[in-house]
């Protein structure tokens, strides 16, 4: 009975952590990992700053912080994701995640120093994306570069677990930072933590990457647009992200305004509401890195998971009830988003995978400009509940229309193997 147990552990440490076997990956993976931690630690300062300090718990305020981190996503995406497939993603890693702890220490200062204002804020949370424009496809496509085209899937999971296993950390004690001293010894963490990453990227050995051909030429950003639109089963993926990302994923805003407002609770427990959210997220991720092929299937039932779940939420009759309810959240979001972005890197050729994986982010972040407005209004005009049922009603139309696409459309099927086009069938133009 023992051995069978220990027989079982070690088959299940060996198939969930099966990037750790690639040298370059556990330095990626212990880098990104305090990076993440303060990452969240800053989120969760971030929104008490503009919430409760520089506001009077508007939520509008908040919406307008989120949607500058990524106003500059669908703009620059593009042109991103050709930067990244011209030159080294290490390389362009170095840039970028250089100039992030630079824009954090800024800000920090000018809040250790009581000189901050809420435009600044405005500010420095453009920057942020403007950044994060480049970073994002870097990171992503990086991925495919330290390991195998097999073991993709698994380091995809592996990167969420990191996140996530962040998000339980940060958010949390931040807030007890917060309630012990203020939003500025957080926002100094975040600063500092981005020194791990780049000594993470510098302990790495280049002779063991396997880097894509690099793509020169003009038309570079149109060719990576061209490459979406003439790949449905791709397309119809950012479809589902654009929707999860732009109207289900503003939990920055809902956490924030239900624990202040609706359930009248003070800092240390909205930052917990964050780390009660990761343990299911969390668990997806786990779940993800076990999953040896994305499928369309997988990632239909947790897009209908999450409608429902976030349905719940916006219902929750206390704080307690409410913070249960983010952990089948949680793990129904990042099923959604850990499967997209598998689906995307293995169906995308290696060439473009940067141009594709850009555009794929400016859908999943670049959407937020959109829908963090809405909902922040929502919640000042009819309450904190509908900003949350925002997100029910976008996801719920998002799995009719495309559970409607796939009845009507001849040329894919979906099925428990997820989604192909049968031989003999007609690839649709455009």
């Amino acid at each position: 009975m023992i051995m069978t147990v220990r027989g079982g552990l070690r088959s299940f440490g060996r198939r969930t952590f099966a990037s750790f076997a690639v040298r370059n990956y556990r330095w990626y993976f212990a880098g990104a990992l305090v990076s993440n931690i303060g990452t969240w630690m800053q989120r969760t300062c971030q929104d008490w700053l503009v919430l409760v300090d520089l506001t009077d718990h508007s939520s509008t305020a908040l919406g307008y912080v989120t949607a500058l981190q990524f106003l500059a996503m669908p703009f620059l995406a593009p042109y991103a994701g050709a930067v990244v497939d011209r030159f080294a993603k290490r390389s362009v890693l170095r840039v970028t995640q250089a100039l992030l702890g630079l824009n954090a220490l800024w800000l920090w200062a000018l809040i250790a120093t009581h000189a901050v204002a809420l435009w600044q804020v405005y500010l420095f949370a453009f920057a942020q994306g403007a950044i994060t424009s480049f970073d994002s496809p870097a990171r992503q496509a990086f991925v495919s570069e330290m390991v195998s085209r097999r073991l993709i899937p698994n380091a995809v999971g592996m990167n969420s677990m990191s996140f996530n296993a962040a998000r339980i950390i940060g958010p949390g004690l931040a807030g007890l930072l917060i309630a012990a001293f203020g939003v500025g010894p957080g926002m100094l963490v975040n600063a500092l933590s981005f020194a791990a990453m780049l000594a993470g990227l510098a302990m790495m050995s280049a002779d063991e990457l396997h880097p894509a051909e690099p793509r020169r030429g003009g038309g570079a950003a149109r060719e990576g647009l061209s490459y979406v639109g003439h790949h449905p089963e791709i397309l119809i993926i950012f479809v589902i992200a654009f929707m999860t990302g732009t109207f289900g994923m503003n939990f920055q805003i809902t956490n924030a305004t239900m624990a202040t407002e609706v359930f009248g609770r003070g800092a240390a427990q909205y930052g917990a509401l964050g780390t009660i959210m990761a343990v299911g997220t969390l668990g997806a991720a786990v779940i993800a890195a076990r999953r040896r092929n994305p499928r369309v299937r997988t990632l239909m039932i947790g897009l209908v998971g999450f409608t429902a779940a976030d349905t719940a939420l916006a219902l929750a009759p206390d704080y307690w009830v409410y913070a249960v309810l983010l952990v089948p959240t949680g793990l129904c979001a990042l099923t959604v988003l850990t499967c997209a972005n598998s689906a995307v890197q293995v169906a995308s050729a290696p060439q473009l995978r940067g141009r594709v994986l850009a555009l794929y982010a400016a859908l999943t972040m670049g959407g937020t400009p959109i829908g963090a407005p809405i909902v922040g209004w929502v919640g000042d005009v009819l309450g904190p509940r509908w900003s949350l049922l925002v997100g029910s009603i976008g996801t719920g139309v998002t799995v009719v229309g495309v559970l409607f696409y796939y009845v009507v459309h001849e040329g894919l099927r979906f099925d428990r193997h997820g989604m192909h086009r049968p031989p003999g069938a007609v690839r649709p133009a455009g």
